[in-house]
């Protein structure tokens, strides 16, 4: 078998024992949370009533039967039914994702169309004030609190200046313009920062230098050989962070009453209702297993010095 088969096999295996751990740890945290019963059923509710609501749902039986029922019903695509609403708790939780991925890819585009122009001018313009601004403004966008960014842009662009929507999707593609900038923020300070960081490193190779001896004019140098080069340690990042903006929207998405599966699953934990989160949190977990996969295959395709094996 060949190294690339051995390290797909591999990479499965250990993709399905971090599911398997991501399973038990939201399992056992959720039952430990509370009684969900208590929530679900009326004020007034006897003893009696309580019990037989217990057993109608399985929530009598022994934590460990209850996990097996669970990771049973997993393997067969059955996450079960919302304790609130009846549903089903799988479709539940995969409606929510077109929304969330929208809003992932919008701070996506975001973070590297402003970070990528911003890394390299900083990196070209090295110790000067262009330099010291663009990675002050790095820095402060690394700073910023999530929720403080978010509700300081609806204050200025919704409230004051009214020219964005505050919440929702009515407003089509301009209902995803603060948001997305409030979930990119971080990302792409940190994108920028790193892509200075490599650039430099790489212009002060070997390579380089051959090649501006040769004659190459600073723009080929920059853009086909340094850059290239740079920007492949960011491909891993880009990667690790669209699965970090899909599983960490859920402030983001609770700010701007955003109808994705952040916002679903901040809901379901309020209400305890456990089929909900454990489905909405494998469904996040596995696209994040998922992603960094193709990521490091990726890997072996941008440069071919990786060994897979």
């Amino acid at each position: 078998m060949s190294n690339f088969w051995s390290y797909i096999i591999r990479r499965a295996w250990q993709s399905l024992t971090i599911l398997l751990g991501v399973s038990i740890v939201v399992f056992f945290l959720m039952h430990l949370s509370g009684d969900p019963i208590r929530l679900l059923a009326p004020i007034d509710t006897t003893a009696e009533e309580l019990e037989a609501l217990r057993k109608l749902h399985g929530l009598d039986r022994p934590l460990p039967v209850q996990y097996w029922n669970f990771l049973s019903g997993v393997l067969r695509g059955d996450f079960g039914k919302s304790l609130r609403s009846g549903e089903n708790a799988l479709h539940l939780a995969l409606e929510r994702v077109p929304a969330t991925a929208r809003l992932a890819l919008t701070a996506l585009a975001f973070s590297l169309i402003v970070a990528l122009p911003f890394g390299v001018l900083a990196a070209v313009k090295r110790n000067t004030w262009i330099d010291r601004t663009v990675m002050g403004a790095a820095l402060i966008g690394q700073s910023m609190p999530v929720f403080w960014l978010g509700i300081l842009l609806i204050l200025v662009f919704a409230v004051n200046l009214g020219v964005l929507p505050a919440t929702g999707t009515r407003a089509g593609w301009r209902s995803l313009i603060l948001p997305g900038i409030t979930l990119g923020m971080f990302n792409m300070a940190r994108t920028a920062r790193l892509l200075r960081s490599e650039l430099l490193e790489v212009l002060q190779a070997e390579y380089i230098m051959t090649a501006r001896a040769k004659g190459m004019s600073a723009r080929v140098v920059l853009w086909r050989h340094a850059f290239r080069n740079a920007v492949i340690p960011l491909v891993t990042l880009i990667g690790l962070d669209l699965g970090a903006l899909l599983a960490g929207s859920v402030i983001t998405e609770t700010i701007f009453a955003w109808p994705g599966i952040g916002r679903l699953s901040v809901n379901a934990i309020y209400g305890r209702d456990y089929p909900v989160v454990q489905a909405a949190v494998l469904v996040v977990a596995s696209i994040y297993v998922l992603i960094n996969f193709l990521v490091d295959l990726s890997y072996a395709f941008l440069n071919p010095r990786v060994n897979l094996s």
